[in-house]
């Protein structure tokens, strides 16, 4: 309990002071006239209240991946806990903040352009691609969990079966995320956002009440931190840093930033929306872990699930069985556990607005992002509808033929997409910043570290290439510092440089 409760004061204490310094760091400009004003349409560039702006940015984000990661991370021990502060504070939020903040500075660009811009047309090219496929696999992979979660939780219902109700759910999930693609953001999003924001907001609230108020065990830092205790026997670089994405950093809010950078109203809000709504997630994370694993330790301990006899990893294995259901992982079955058991009929309510509303208004952001980049690089203005139509069907058609791939492989292949897109901006957040002239370091060390992660990862992974784990580990760091090198290099030229014409001067 302890290590919990430090660890939810070191990320207040993150956003009171390295978000401060951060800030500092970029250099807001308050007077600035901010897009949603200069380039008001009506469609996308909207100013909206800052509260709503936090409210619908931090849902964007949030989805389920808080949840859902966390609880899977929480498996690997207590390292969870250290991975989901230190990232977040240091990397995840940095990479959101500045995110949001380099967009604004360019009228609200997306993110292939801001890559392109700072990188090269190279870049920019190949970012459009993977942005573009991370977004269609997020829209697809956040449909597809909130149609199945309904159709469980209405199988039966009016004599028909589960897969009935899940093709009807399809229907009416892919429906919603294409209105919500086509029209202006204030119509559906600006309203329904804040609301399910807030269910999220007071799920997670609720939950950690009973985090110290429910019996339980909870695993201290202490506890063999470095020391996998996953029961699968994963090691935890890298896969905890690919677990858990959205509660420390994950590439998919680069690509939802740029959207409320178009709705902000002063640059000093920027704070807030952006790296505090990547602290909020980090808190939410931080309660499910430790939630998810108290729970499964008195589920052990009752005998509610089959572990090893004696084993002192107990609560790990429960944990691992208490969400798995015909073979496969599916964390929403011990949320709805945890929902119902400590908050009773409230939180059955608040698990469904939390557990399906959150994937789905995380699809339909994913679907909308996909859409305006393709506008930004065909440089097609989305005033009318029909242009807008042009562009979402296709990406809604190649949705609809994914929903057939099994889910486990969609969720596998998402989960790199993801820190490997976050990975690309940091390092366009360190030239942009070192081209600026401001501390480059906050972007430039978490870049090299998650090009040793990703890197790695795709080597060594059942989904990757399935190399040796220390030969996959010595290559990602050997990349990562060719990487370092380089970036070094480009400092110490473009520094060079700009003495130079100085001195012509």
């Amino acid at each position: 309990m302890l290590t919990f409760s430090i660890a939810l004061v070191a990320l207040i204490l993150g956003y009171l002071l390295y978000g401060a310094f951060v800030q500092h760091t970029f250099g807001i400009q308050p007077e600035r006239q901010t897009p949603s004003y200069r380039l008001k349409d009506g469609v996308d560039y909207i100013p909206m209240p800052t509260w709503r702006v936090y409210l619908i940015q931090f849902l964007n984000i949030a989805g389920t991946g808080p949840i859902f990661g966390a609880i899977m991370g929480i498996l690997f021990g207590p390292s969870a806990y250290l991975w989901i502060v230190i990232g977040c504070i240091f990397m995840g939020a940095v990479h959101d903040y500045l995110c949001g903040m380099i967009s604004l500075r360019k009228d609200g660009a997306s993110l292939p352009e801001m890559v392109g811009d700072e990188l090269g047309t190279v870049a920019r090219q190949a970012m459009r691609v993977l942005s573009i496929i991370l977004l269609v696999l997020v829209g697809t992979v956040f449909v597809t969990t909130s149609a199945g979660l309904l159709a469980t939780m209405t199988g039966g219902v009016w004599g028909l079966d589960v897969s009935s109700w899940k093709t009807i759910f399809l229907i009416a999930v892919f429906f919603y995320c294409i209105l919500a693609t086509l029209l202006p953001i204030d119509t559906l999003i600006g309203r329904l956002y804040p609301i399910f924001g807030a269910a999220l907001l007071i799920m997670a609230i609720g939950v950690g009440f009973g985090i110290f108020t429910q019996e339980g065990w909870l695993p201290e830092i202490t506890d063999a931190p470095f020391v996998s205790h996953h029961p699968k026997g994963l090691p935890i670089f890298p896969f905890l840093c690919i677990t858990i994405a959205c509660g420390a950093i994950s590439g998919f809010h680069a690509t939802q930033s740029p959207l409320m950078s178009r709705c902000l109203v002063n640059e000093r809000r920027g704070r807030l929306v952006f790296y505090g709504a990547m602290i909020t997630e980090g808190i939410v994370a931080m309660i499910w872990a430790a939630a998810a694993i108290k729970f499964a330790s008195v589920a052990a301990s009752e005998g509610l699930v089959t572990v090893p006899d004696g084993s002192s990893e107990d609560a790990y294995s429960s944990l691992a069985a208490l969400m798995t259901s015909g073979g496969k992982s599916n964390p929403a079955l011990i949320v709805n556990m945890i929902c119902q058991t400590w908050m009773g009929r409230i939180g059955a309510i608040l698990a469904v607005l939390g557990v399906v509303a959150a994937p789905i208004t995380s699809g339909d952001t994913a679907f909308r992002s996909a859409r305006l980049i393709v506008a930004d690089f065909l440089h097609m203005e989305q005033h009318k509808i029909w242009r807008r139509l042009v562009l979402a069907l296709p990406l809604f058609a190649i949705s609809a033929a994914l929903v057939f791939v099994d889910f486990d492989v969609l969720w596998r292949y998402f989960a790199w997409f993801n820190q490997t897109l976050a990975t690309c901006f940091l390092w366009t957040a360190a030239v942009w910043l070192h081209r600026h002239g401001r501390n480059a370091w906050i972007a430039f060390l978490p870049a090299v570290f998650m090009t040793f992660v990703v890197t790695t990862y795709i080597l060594c992974a059942p989904e990757g290439f399935r190399l040796p784990y220390l030969p996959s580990l010595i290559a990602g760091l050997v990349l990562a510092v060719c990487l370092a090198i380089w970036f070094l290099v480009f400092m110490y030229k473009n520094t060079s440089e700009i003495v130079q014409k100085g001195r012509k001067r």
